[in-house]
């Protein structure tokens, strides 16, 4: 054994997942919905890299970290939990967990609320992200795209190498990215030493190294304060890191990947594992009762006992509008 560095699971778990509303609250967000089999998202991430690391990280916020907490036990995993007073985007969270760790610990950073199959691609890209990360890169993991999806951002690759990062794309370049066969998905999983990612955003970003460090020098048992947090930067570590670094590498990753950001994904995720539909593509979740589409196709009713939605399954990206709108109103119906 090298020197005894630790391979570390952080799970990034902030989200509110607006786009899964109502299904997905405040007080209940989409990676702890145990929809999936009995079991959530948050649980699936968990299990599936247990046998990967010999620590776990929890970034979450002081909203939902009891949630998190329930998980845990019921997988019964012990972890160090970071509490964030207030959300301050991923290269705080990131930074974090890199302050927490011991500089030589390789971190493997996922969200928790994704959906992976093929586990034995999962598992060997994995491998190969960890020896990367041993010889001081920060990788990334680019999935290869089944569809021109317009709700991921992209990487442009050459082998391992990142040409560029790609925001979100409209549907026409979405289609010229799959065209041109050398752009994945950006996946929002890394992983890395965490001495070199600190080095980097103490380089590219010392305004939010030097706070995310203030406050984590000031944490109290992983809770973070909220005035000392407020003074960091709210910005994503693909801004603040990926875009910018030259130790940048990407595994082209075959397993099959879903964010389940929006209902279409859950969708076609529930269609996967049986859930019925009619003749006409219609989807009744979270509804017990006999409810029938009449002259509608591929629509989607969710059911929840203080807001119903019905969409047609194509429209699923504008349900953050929804959701929106009604935190305008400063709505009870998002809690």
């Amino acid at each position: 054994m090298e020197n005894n560095n630790s391979i570390i699971h952080v799970i990034l778990t902030g989200g509110v997942g607006s786009r899964l509303w109502p299904l997905s609250r405040k007080s209940k967000p989409k990676q702890y919905l145990e929809i999936f089999e009995g079991k959530s998202l948050f649980e699936m991430t968990v299990e599936r890299n247990s046998h990967l690391a010999n620590k776990v990280m929890v970034v979450g916020n002081i909203d939902n970290h009891q949630l998190s907490a329930k998980v845990m036990d019921k997988t019964n995993t012990s972890y160090i939990n970071i509490i964030e007073a207030t959300p301050r985007n991923t290269a705080a969270a990131i930074a974090f967990a890199a302050f927490a760790s011991e500089l030589d610990d390789i971190l493997i950073i996922t969200p928790s609320d994704h959906i992976i199959d093929k586990m034995a691609d999962y598992n060997n890209a994995i491998q190969e992200a960890i020896s990367k990360a041993k010889e001081g890169y920060i990788v990334t993991f680019g999935i290869i795209p089944t569809k021109p999806e317009t709700g991921y951002g992209y990487i442009e690759s050459k082998g391992d190498k990142v040409l560029s990062f790609r925001e979100k794309p409209n549907e026409t370049t979405a289609k010229d990215f799959i065209a041109r066969g050398n752009f994945l998905w950006n996946s929002g999983m890394f992983c890395f030493k965490a001495s070199v990612l600190l080095e980097e955003l103490k380089q590219f970003q010392p305004d939010v190294y030097q706070k995310s460090r203030a406050v984590w020098e000031a944490n109290k048992e992983g809770f973070l304060d909220l005035d000392l947090s407020m003074e960091i930067p709210s910005i994503s570590i693909d801004y603040a890191v990926m875009e910018r670094s030259k130790k940048i590498k990407v595994v082209p990753a075959s397993f099959s990947w879903s964010d389940l950001g929006s209902f279409e994904s859950v969708y076609e995720y529930l269609v996967t594992k049986g859930h019925p539909i009619d003749n006409n593509g219609n989807m009744v979740i979270g509804c017990e009762k006999y409810t029938v589409f009449l002259g509608l196709r591929n629509t989607i009713f969710i059911h929840t006992n203080t807001a119903n939605l019905i969409l047609q399954k194509e429209n699923s990206q504008d349900v953050k509008d929804i959701y929106n709108d009604l935190e305008k109103q400063n709505s009870d119906l998002l809690n």
